[in-house]
Order: structure tokens, then C-alpha cells, then sequence
């Protein structure tokens, strides 16, 4: 008998732009004397609009699942509202490369969530202060913000042997999200209360949910998982989780390569084996090698999580990582 696939539910497809872009606002705010804050995609839309609460105003570029953050292509009206705009926010390390074409000319403050990863290559490492408030300082942006972070690529830059989907790493999230309360307040001095309460909660939050992969950790015992792309990798290794995903498979698939024929047979066989728990997919990108390892997981009776890059329409990003823990933990318990 097939186990269903617990998928989390994809957004829907909606109206391009959130709060924000019905109309231009004067250079340096909105006429409202609201912040503009602009953010690559929604995740990161969705937390500036928790901690920003009244005192902005947010533009999310991609708020669509038939939008792709690898390969998006820029309009006029994206770069007006980055021109607009007094706070950027963007993932960075190649995953939402377009923003960087938009920030020519600009001058807002930026937050680059990927600089706050312990991982990241050249980052200063956060081990130990990840929960400190006030730490990261100005300066890590202000020498050449993007140096380093992307190397050529056909359609999906990024840094090699990194991975880029850090809002899926609660740890660095608390990091961003205290960045993005400090930047506001610089801009708006006077919600340095409410921007600040705003983002406690949050960290609470991505603090719960750390403890929650902990809980997993201990539960799990090193499940092995096989995990078709990168983007749930975080979660994987903070849930103590064992990748049995074979070498390339989940690199080809990212980068919308054909996963090799012997690689391809080799991870069918792991499924078909039972030597896999659980698969992670991505809900938003794959492929034919892809369908057949779903397909064959099915056939298996082995639980299939998918995961999204965005957010749902009208869920807040702590909802977003809550179910996204449980849809885990509730395979991993199947």
C-alpha cells in the first residue's frame, strides 16, 4: 500500500506585488513616511513585514511559484521599486543574482542573509553569538558587499560547495532577522521599540524551532534520507538526518543538468532497496529523474516531503518553517 506524499502547500499563483507597488513613492520613502523596504523574494518580504509592522512598506519581487529566483529576469518595474527603495533585502551566494543588476545606480541599505551563515566562504564565523543582538556589524557590508559570492554560471550562479538556501537554517536566520530590525531602526529611529519586540518574536520562534530538529535529532537517530536537492539540506543536518542521496544527483538536479544514467540507476536502486527513510524534493524544480525517484519512492512505500522556496499566500514565515518541521516530522514517524 503507497503512503501519500506530504507536500507542503505550494503558493499560489498571485498578483505579481505585495504592499507597495501600486504606486512610486517619492525617492528616499514612501509619502506616507513609510520605510520601502524591497526583498528578493517573499521569505524575506514576509519577515521585514513582521518586524517593520505600520512603519513600512514592502515590495516583494518574487512572490510566485511559476517564478524561478535562479533565472529570474529583472523588469522596470523592479528596478524602480530598488531605486525607490531605502532596504534591500536578498538571499545572496548566486541564489537571487538578479537583485544585483537592480542595486546598479542604487544606494539602500542591504542585507545579504547568506553573510550571516557560519558557512559561508569568507564570512566571519558566528559560532557561539549567532543569538547575540547587535552583532553583526555594518562594516561586513560596507567593503565590497558581493565579492566573492557568485562565480559564472548558465542561468543558476552560485558558490561552489555551498548551500545558498540558508533561510531554511534557523541558526543563521536569527542573525538576519536581528540585521533587518537594526537597519530598520537606523532608518526609523523611532520604532527601535516596536522593531525590536517585532523581532524577539521571531527569534523565539527560529529558537523553538531549533529545539524542535534537536528533539528530531534525538528521535530520528540518523534516519537515512535521500534528498534530491539542496534546498532542504539545512534542516536535514540540523534534524541529525543521514544523506544517502548518491554523489551528483542532487548538484544535477539544481542546476537543471540531466542527472547522469549510472547516477540515476543508483539512486532508484536505493529507493527500491529501502535504504532511504524518507525523500526530500523540492516542490518547485526537478525533472524526469526526478519524477522517477518520486514515483519510485511511492512504489516503495516511502514517505515524499516537498518542500517550497516560497511562502504560502498569507502565511507568515514562522508558520511556513513550523509546518515545514512537522511535515518532516510526521514522515520520519511513519
Amino acid at each position: 500500500m503507497h503512503k501519500p506524499v506530504v507536500a507542503l502547500t505550494l503558493v499560489s499563483v498571485a498578483a505579481f506585488a505585495l504592499a507597495g507597488c501600486s504606486s512610486a513613492p517619492a525617492a528616499g520613502g514612501s509619502d506616507d513616511g513609510k520605510i520601502q523596504v524591497v526583498a528578493s523574494t517573499n521569505v524575506y518580504g514576509s519577515l521585514a513585514e513582521q518586524i517593520g509592522g505600520d512603519r513600512v512598506e514592502v515590495t516583494s519581487i518574487i512572490s510566485s511559484a511559476t517564478q524561478d529566483p535562479h533565472s529570474y529576469e529583472s523588469s522596470a518595474r523592479d528596478r524602480l521599486a530598488v531605486q525607490k527603495a531605502e532596504l534591500v533585502i536578498e538571499n545572496g551566494g548566486g541564489y537571487d543574482s538578479f537583485i544585483e543588476e537592480l542595486l546598479d545606480g542604487a544606494d539602500p541599505e542591504v542585507v545579504t542573509a547568506v553573510e550571516y551563515s557560519h558557512e559561508y566562504p569568507g564570512a566571519d564565523a558566528h559560532e557561539g553569538d549567532a543569538h547575540a543582538e547587535d552583532e553583526h556589524a555594518e562594516e561586513e557590508h560596507a567593503e565590497d558587499e558581493h565579492a566573492g559570492e557568485e562565480h559564472a554560471g548558465e542561468g543558476h550562479d552560485h558558490v561552489e560547495g555551498f548551500n545558498e538556501h540558508v533561510w531554511f537554517d534557523p541558526h543563521t536566520m536569527v542573525d538576519v532577522v536581528g540585521a533587518i530590525a537594526d537597519e530598520l531602526t537606523e532608518l526609523d529611529p523611532a520604532g527601535k521599540a516596536d522593531f525590536a519586540a517585532s523581532a524577539a518574536k521571531i527569534v523565539a520562534d527560529l529558537e523553538g524551532f531549533e529545539a524542535d530538529l534537536d528533539a528530531l535529532k534525538t528521535e530520528a537517530a540518523g534516519a537515512p534520507v535521500f534528498i534530491t536537492e539542496p534546498l532542504p539540506g539545512y534542516i536535514a543536518a540540523a534534524a541529525g538526518l543521514t544523506d544517502v542521496t548518491p554523489a551528483g544527483f542532487a548538484e544535477a538536479v539544481e542546476e537543471g543538468a540531466d542527472v547522469a544514467p549510472a547516477t540515476l540507476l543508483e539512486a532508484l536502486a536505493v529507493i527500491e532497496n529501502g535504504q532511504a527513510k524518507v525523500l526530500l524534493t523540492n516542490a518547485q524544480t526537478g525533472g524526469s529523474e526526478t519524477e522517477r525517484v518520486e514515483d519510485a519512492a511511492e512504489a516503495a512505500g516511502i514517505p515524499v516531503v516537498a518542500f517550497s522556496e516560497l511562502l504560502e499566500d498569507g502565511s507568515s514565515y514562522s508558520e511556513w518553517m513550523r509546518d515545514a518541521i512537522q511535515n518532516l516530522a510526521d514522515a520520519l514517524h511513519s
